[in-house]
């Protein structure tokens, strides 16, 4: 990272330097962690709000042939899966954790649910997928089993609320997706169009059609579009468009992602309908990163930002094209847009740290009735541990 691009990020806001601090928690949290997972990014936030945090790396986990890995993923069987669960019941046993969050942690099993609350500790699943959704992702058959037992569920949709409660959930909240301010902000003072070498761009995955839409808008609109993501494009896009689309040899992640929304004239962000989703996780990064955001219209992107004034929507392709041709050669319009949806995803709390605080603050109420009905006994290797 630059120094100057080190100098263009921005705090959190008052809101959360000034709020006033409350017990830190003894937080064991599993998930697959890598530095290109977000599921890292939102350990990192419950750090900096002060938790003490005691990682499993469900990566590790996974066999180290290929094909088998896909097996047990879409099974979530096999030896790793119980090695998993007893190394997650041994850490809990000698940490004494105040609450175990999972993240998208698709191989615990109910048992080890069960266990835990006999333990006294409280459980959360955070999770950004949607098991419910038409897409039939694979991997999913002991999470469903999983969702009675756990305390609480955060979920990314209104309609997976109901979908849990059906499958008999304890407890479920809506937390929206977020970014990660560490990452995700502004560029150097004084970048401009000739910093940019991507007119209309799109950063992502060809879910949902995407590949015939981007197509479109360069082969029938005539439009200049970058498409940048994993080499799985090649197989939805033509070989002529892959050639006039495509830039680059894989995913971007981390500074090469924020550097290309940067370099970005106009941001594309879509909707997953495939997953039933209201809003992009995209479209808060983009903001975030200062860039000039052209979403999908949704009532989720319509209640986080002001249309045409925080970011620009679209329903359409026709309108799509609309909007391009009409801001493409407007800098200090898109500037103007991309500042203001800048400075409202950080005002509204549109970050990691908010984010994971809200879930924490509903965690900490289950912890205070599960302490509460607890016998004193119980309660107390909790309380020491946070010490």
């Amino acid at each position: 990272m630059s120094e100057a691009a080190s100098k263009s990020r921005t705090p959190l806001g008052p809101a959360l330097e000034d709020a006033p601090a409350a017990r830190p928690l003894k937080i064991l949290y599993a998930s697959g962690l890598s530095p290109n997972d977000s599921s890292l990014y939102r350990l990192l936030a419950l750090e900096r709000l002060g938790h003490r945090v005691v990682p499993l790396n469900a990566f590790e986990y996974q066999p180290a042939n290929a094909l088998l890995n896909k097996v047990v993923y879409r099974l979530a069987a096999g030896p790793t899966v119980a090695r998993l669960n007893r190394d997650l019941l041994r850490l809990a046993e000698r940490e004494r954790p105040d609450l175990v969050w999972t993240d998208k942690l698709l191989a615990m099993r109910p048992k080890t649910l069960q266990k835990l609350r006999a333990m006294g500790i409280p459980t959360v699943s955070y999770m950004i997928d949607n098991p419910f959704g038409v897409r039939q992702d694979p991997g999913w058959r002991l999470y469903l089993k999983d969702i009675p037992f756990y305390d609480l569920h955060v979920v990314q949709r209104d309609a997976n609320i109901a979908d849990y409660r059906q499958r008999g959930a304890r407890d479920v909240i809506k937390i929206q997706t977020a970014y990660e301010p560490t990452l995700h902000f502004p560029p150097p003072e004084g970048w401009s169009d000739a910093d940019r070498d991507r007119e209309v761009s799109f950063i992502g995955t060809p879910y949902d059609r995407r590949g015939q839409f981007l197509t479109r808008l360069w082969k029938e609109f005539g439009l200049p579009v970058t498409v940048s993501g994993g080499l799985v494009w090649k197989q939805h896009l033509t070989p002529e468009a892959v050639a006039a689309l495509y830039r680059g040899q894989g995913e971007l992640f981390r500074e090469v992602y924020r550097e290309a929304i940067w370099k970005s004239k106009i941001n594309l962000s879509f909707l997953t309908h495939s997953n039933h989703d209201e809003f992009a996780h995209k479209s808060f990064e983009i903001a975030a990163c200062g860039g000039f955001l052209l979403a999908e219209r949704s009532e989720g992107h319509a209640q986080r930002f002001v249309e045409d004034e925080e970011a620009v929507f679209f329903s359409t392709i026709e309108e799509c094209v609309e909007k391009i041709r009409r801001y493409l050669p407007d800098a200090p319009a898109r500037a103007r847009i991309a500042a203001a949806g800048r400075e409202r995803a950080e005002r509204s709390g549109y970050h990691n740290d908010r984010q994971v605080g809200l879930i924490v603050e509903r965690a900490r109420q289950i912890l205070e009735r599960a302490q509460a009905a607890a016998p004193s006994t119980q309660a107390a290797p909790a309380k020491e541990a946070a010490r």
